[in-house]
């Protein structure tokens, strides 16, 4: 059995015509159906639906042969364990920093300053502001980023952006761009030996069937 971790949205929907190129099909819908496991036209290869964040962990440990997780949950994950074979170049976007705009961005962030930023992305906002010299007082939130400048609570956040709508709505603006972001394919290294028949054609037609 080949088990293929993917999360609800986005990544799901944009994931289901390189599965087709590969001759598999989800024969269930997840938005409407309650299971969390997933049946394919293939008997032998099965989907299970977890949180975008818990794609890397079920593949690392075994709970999945493969998966599909965006470039910024495997930073924040660490990879390890993992072997990222392809970039699959769908549910694009960026990550950022963003700020009100009022706030004068450029002077806060000379080298020995010290900054508040709220974001999900704690190990990429580290990353970041460590290679500008920054000092950054971290604040870890789940929900809306756009609220923290706003009530004073940090200074910027770091978030996933696609169009910049929300940010324009609440008043935020783009001031920096972190990185370009994609989902990845991740397999399990240890599946990648014991099922390498059954995986590596299946790893080579996705990839065949990236667009470009």
């Amino acid at each position: 059995m080949i088990t293929l971790a993917l999360s609800k949205g986005r990544i799901f929907e944009e994931t289901l015509p390189l599965l087709k190129a590969a001759g598999i099909e989800v024969l269930e819908n997840p938005e409407t159906s309650r299971k969390l496991i997933l049946p394919t036209n293939q008997d032998e290869v099965r989907v299970v639906l977890v949180r975008a964040t818990d794609v890397p962990t079920y593949v690392q440990y075994g709970g999945a042969d493969l998966g599909v997780a965006g470039r910024d949950v495997l930073i924040e994950h660490g990879g390890d364990g993992l072997y990222q074979p392809l970039d699959l170049r769908i549910a694009r976007c960026r990550m950022s920093v963003a700020t009100r705009d009022d706030f004068d961005y450029a002077s806060a962030v000379k080298q020995g300053s010290r900054i508040r930023v709220a974001t999900k992305y704690t190990e990429i906002a580290r990353q970041h502001f460590a290679e500008k010299g920054v000092h950054v007082d971290l604040i870890k939130l789940y929900g809306s980023m756009e609220l923290a400048p706003l009530t004073g609570l940090a200074d910027a956040i770091v978030d996933l952006v696609s169009t910049g709508s929300t940010l324009k709505a609440n008043r935020l603006i783009e001031v920096e761009r972190i990185m370009d972001i994609s989902s990845r394919l991740v397999v399990n290294q240890a599946a990648l030996k014991l099922k390498r028949e059954r995986l590596r054609p299946l790893i080579d037609a996705i990839a065949a069937a990236i667009p470009a």
